[in-house]
């Protein structure tokens, strides 16, 4: 047998429990910000438009600064306007540094996900006890700034450690986006009880399409409407989710903005039949509707 992660069991998506999303719709759907602070000086500022050059890279910290003071504030507007619930996956670190915006996502009702102190910093290659003190600061940063404590929690650079499930459960988390491996939430053995993970594109995410796979803004809106699509035809089978990730330092860049309001008009024509969400309220729909299976229980760590 390979090492394994020990967290849950196999389970085929054509062997699951029926169930049906609140007002009996089938294709649960949300869209997730990511709003980030880079460190400036040590170089630590994770994906590069000009990689190789010597930190400070101001053209780098710029490119994601771009997104906290133009496109964030773009892509709320959009949001509002077509009533669409923002949930804003937050570095800590931007409460000290751009507090505007995310009180302007506060007021239009967000639901925020802790996200790390900064994506600058990996928590996976931590000790569990500094692990544990990173998500705590996180949590109460975010409570702290008079938002409900997060339920969720995305590491950054998707990038979990052993530990993290354990102590987010502990922590008093609900809901993990690190594990992008289903259409339908997945509940996960911890030491401190069962923890969902609620699905996450790792596809139907800018920073692949674009950043890695150099896709164009046409292409990923492209993507959005295809993904979308093919869920909603199979969701008449079966109540799915379906996950769009944008950084506000990508999608908003006028030009992908255009293209990805688009998508988001041809998603909301079929309005009547999507549940238009957000992690939070998947996870506690999930957990009133369906119960974790046998072999999900409290692990003895």
């Amino acid at each position: 047998m390979l090492p394994s992660h020990g967290r849950f069991n196999y389970s085929p998506i054509t062997e699951r429990p029926r169930f049906e999303w609140p007002g009996g719709k089938r294709l649960a759907v949300y869209i997730a910000v990511c709003v980030e602070h880079f460190t400036y000086d040590d170089g630590g500022l994770g994906l590069s438009y000009s990689p190789g050059v010597p930190h400070p890279n101001t053209y780098n910290w710029a490119w994601r600064e771009y997104g906290n003071r133009v496109g964030a504030w773009r892509i709320l507007d959009l949001l509002e306007q077509r009533s669409v619930p923002p949930t804003v996956l937050v570095n800590s670190s931007c409460y000290d540094h751009c507090p505007q915006l995310l009180d302007a996502f506060a007021r239009a009702g967000a639901e925020f996900v802790g996200h790390g102190r900064t994506n600058s910093e990996l928590q996976n290659g931590l000790d569990e006890d500094a692990e544990r003190l990173l998500i705590a600061e996180v949590r109460d940063r975010i409570s702290g700034a008079g938002s409900r404590p997060p339920e969720g929690w995305m590491s950054p650079g998707a990038n979990p450690s052993r530990a993290t499930e354990d102590i987010l459960a502990e922590e008093g988390f609900r809901y993990t986006l690190d594990w992008p491996l289903d259409d339908q939430p997945t509940w996960l053995a911890t030491r401190g009880g069962p923890l969902l993970s609620v699905p996450y594109p790792q596809e139907v995410n800018d920073v692949p399409m674009i950043a890695f796979h150099h896709g164009t803004g046409p292409a990923f809106a492209d993507m959005v409407v295809d993904n979308f699509d093919e869920l909603l035809e199979q969701s008449s089978e079966q109540c799915l989710v379906f996950g769009i990730v944008i950084h506000t330092f990508i999608v908003g860049q006028p030009f992908r903005l255009r293209r990805f309001r688009q998508a988001l008009d041809h998603m909301l024509a079929s309005s009547d039949e999507l549940w238009l969400t957000t992690p939070g309220q998947i996870a506690n729909y999930w957990r009133g509707s369906v119960e974790p299976p046998p072999d999900v229980r409290t692990t003895d760590g």
